[in-house]
């Protein structure tokens, strides 16, 4: 349901400017500034083209608004209106119908587009870690919420299943794993295979330590430099050129211990609520390129080298090796390859990378590379940068096995919000219930964490302070929309029907703020997906939630006054539970039902 206001208003400033648009939607209420009085503002600024100058637009519509029956002030600041309106309205045409105000979250149908997300992007020789958490979080919250205004998103993932770390896990399982398997370890399989990992660099270590011990004159040269004089290291390059050379024991060996992998990394992804369309892996795209270096290199787009090597000037990102002088590929070259396959199979208007912001040169040497190629899409490409995630324990190190893995953090937040319930007491629930309630509650938590700071930011994540019920959290958020649905329970068993409501009866303050904060939900969802940053989701979702906890204090529900005013109570409770479980599952959080 639209508000008349809005459409009579632009009826009138069509009849009074001649270039005023003729679609509806021109006009947008915006919040008041706190220091001014009104419920809402116009800001002539931004209809001042349509209008001649903000000056004459500002006057039309507060003459305009001074004679509606719905609007009890209108007062002109300059070139801004700010609108008082009668408390039944902003009842009436902002959360009567929730239903209504949630469908005004969609995007009109010219500005949606069919979008391409990759994220997670995680290696075959280890589990995944809390780096690889807050990467699917992002990843899967901002696909989410680029669909929930109405694109189509494609969720992909590029999994990086061969290179010589995977063969450190393959030869380490070869010399030390005695046949062992996830079924007879009881290990999840990427654990497993992490473990070998972990093995690998731990007998590397002991064989560098006797290497410099022999040969003083290694002191100072670093583990990378001295790699391939040790035994280890120079099997474990010989296994990935077997690798490469199709070796049948090698590649059943390759294929036995990723196939572990792939079945802990579903596991995770389930755990998550994770769905990939489709995953990409390395080792079927990472000859992809080099046709299109030579093909711009003929083009004049690439120039060689003394050496031979073919290089790209991108102006001031500097130069770039996109092909070696011995003609192998580069990291770039199979990104280039890969981004033209996704392409082809996608038609996306618009390509995003979850990735960290210590690849964000990468990303802009790509970028300009396939600009320079000529594609003309490549101005709709995106690197969704994030910045590090921490415990206060201390950094993920998982050379040395000393990761936070993912797994483990998913069972302490659900341990702790197991903790946290059982300590609030409350209805009797079995075992598995409380498992489940507390899985959503200690995942739900995560998530909100990861997800209430900008993408950008460095963040310290600490689980205990995560999981707390009150504060800037995510269970505080859903504690609301339990306590909701309780009043909503209890409603029900006295006979009370939000369908009663007498909108007229809602004249206090904290009432009034509720549903006009309330109101503003479909632009905090189009401002965030057009940012692709789902803080704003987040930010919105606890001011929400704290406007609606001041109004449960002071405004009375099922023991208001009269059977009316309840229902008018309860109608506007429940608009701002949907309007929560909404924005919770936009971030891909559940609700639980009861808390």
């Amino acid at each position: 349901m639209e508000w008349n206001f809005l459409t009579e208003l632009e009826n009138c400033l069509r009849e009074k400017f001649e270039r005023f648009p003729k679609d509806n939607g021109t006009v947008v209420l915006e919040r008041c500034p706190a220091n001014m009085s009104g419920d809402f503002t116009v800001n002539a600024f931004r209809i001042a083209r349509y209008c001649g100058n903000p000056e004459a637009a500002a006057q039309a519509i507060c003459d305009f608004a001074a004679n509606h029956p719905d609007i009890e002030k209108a007062e002109k600041i300059k070139a801004f209106v700010n609108l008082t309106v009668k408390p039944e309205k902003i009842f009436e045409f902002t959360l009567k119908n929730s239903s209504a105000l949630l469908d005004k979250c969609l995007l009109p149908e010219d500005r949606r587009r069919k979008i391409l997300l990759e994220y997670s992007a995680p290696n075959t020789n280890k589990p995944q870690h809390l780096g690889h958490v807050r990467n699917n979080t992002i990843g899967m919250a901002t696909a989410s919420l680029l669909r929930r205004v109405g694109n189509t998103v494609f969720e992909i993932n590029l999994v990086n299943d061969r290179g010589i770390h995977i063969c450190k896990s393959m030869l380490a399982y070869s010399r030390f794993g005695n046949g062992e398997t996830p079924e007879s370890t009881g290990i999840k399989g990427d654990h497993l295979v992490g473990n070998y990992y972990v093995k690998f660099n731990q007998e590397l270590e002991k064989e560098l330590a006797e290497l410099r011990k022999s040969r003083p004159d290694l002191a100072e040269k670093s583990n990378d430099e001295l790699f391939l004089d040790t035994e280890l290291g120079a099997a474990a390059r010989k296994m990935l050129q077997d690798w490469e050379n199709g070796d049948p024991e090698v590649r059943a060996l390759w294929q036995k211990m990723n196939s572990w992998v792939f079945a802990g990394f579903a596991e995770t992804y389930q755990r998550m609520g994770i769905n990939f369309l489709h995953t990409y892996l390395e080792s079927q795209t990472y000859l992809l390129g080099k046709d299109v270096i030579a093909s711009g290199l003929e083009k004049g787009v690439f120039s060689r080298r003394a050496d031979g090597a073919v290089i790209a000037d991108l102006g001031k990102l500097g130069q770039k090796v996109v092909l070696r002088s011995d003609g192998t590929s580069v990291y770039i070259t199979q990104d280039i390859g890969t981004t033209l396959l996704k392409y082809n199979d996608y038609h996306p208007d618009a390509m995003i990378w979850v990735v960290g912001d210590e690849q964000i040169l990468h990303f802009s040497m790509l970028f300009s590379i396939l600009k320079k190629l000529g594609y003309p899409w490549a101005d709709s490409l995106y690197h969704l940068a994030y910045g590090m995630v921490n415990l206060p324990s201390g950094k993920m190190k998982s050379r040395e096995g000393t990761v936070v893995d993912a797994d483990d953090l998913f069972d302490e937040m659900t341990s702790l919000a197991k903790q946290a319930c059982a300590e609030r007491g409350g209805e009797e629930l079995s075992e598995e219930e409380l498992d489940k309630r507390a899985e959503i509650i200690g995942i739900g938590a995560l998530k909100f964490m990861l997800l209430k700071f900008n993408a950008k930011t460095t963040i310290m994540f600490d689980p205990a302070a995560s999981i707390r019920f009150e504060g800037d959290t995510g269970p505080y958020v859903q504690y609301v929309c339990a306590r909701i649905n309780s009043i909503s329970r209890k409603a029900a068993e006295r006979g009370l029907s939000p369908d009663g409501a007498d909108w007229s009866l809602l004249k206090e303050p904290a009432e009034k703020a509720l549903a006009q904060l309330g109101y503003f939900y479909p632009e905090a969802l189009k401002n965030a997906a057009e940012k692709m940053d789902c803080s704003g989701v987040a930010e919105y979702l606890l001011n929400l939630s704290k406007a609606f906890n001041r109004f449960y204090r002071e405004c009375p529900v099922l023991a208001a006054e009269n059977p009316r005013l309840a229902a008018a109570r309860l109608a506007l409770s429940m608009s701002v539970r949907d309007i929560l479980t909404d924005g919770l599952a936009t971030l891909t959080i559940q609700v639980p039902d009861a808390m």
